[in-house]
């Protein structure tokens, strides 16, 4: 292969996208590579911190400080709507939608009380009893663990 069949070969790969030829034959081989090394770039991707919940220092109490006996009773009467899965605690449907239910209200079995988003499928938990929700546990937007207390609440 002489220069002038070279040359035309060298413009003939400037003309188009190519970037890099090669021709080989018994006698000659040709490799034309146009165009600097393509840059590599690395990414690190940031790692997701854990985050512990923090939990405050035990208080110890006197005798005459206690809580009375009568929160344990309280409690006692109610009964506990735990989670089912794990997720978050949603009190409404929509962000600018009233709760579902508020404590005190009486609900129906089979009453949406609230939602619990996991894998972004919204579940709804329904009453599985008539009765009178006495305490919502959670707070809105709280994230929830299977078996969590939801509501306390009084069977009628």
């Amino acid at each position: 292969m002489d220069v002038k069949d070279i040359r035309s070969l060298i413009k003939m790969i400037t003309e188009t996208d190519i970037s890099e030829f090669e021709m080989e034959s018994a006698k000659e081989k040709i490799r034309i590579k146009r165009g600097n090394q393509p840059e590599i770039i690395h990414y690190q991707v940031p790692q997701p911190v854990a985050s512990i919940p923090h939990t405050p220092p035990q208080q110890h109490l006197t005798a005459a400080e206690k809580p009375s006996e009568a929160a344990p009773a309280e409690a006692g009467k109610g009964k506990a709507i735990t989670s089912p899965i794990v997720g978050t605690f949603y009190r409404s449907p929509a962000p600018d939608s009233p709760p579902y239910v508020e404590a005190g209200q009486i609900v129906e079995k089979g009453q949406v009380l609230c939602i619990v988003e996991a894998m972004k499928l919204m579940n709804e938990i329904e009453a599985d009893f008539r009765c009178k929700i006495l305490k919502i546990c959670m707070e809105n937007a709280q994230p929830v663990e299977f078996g969590q207390e939801l509501f306390t609440v009084e069977a009628l």
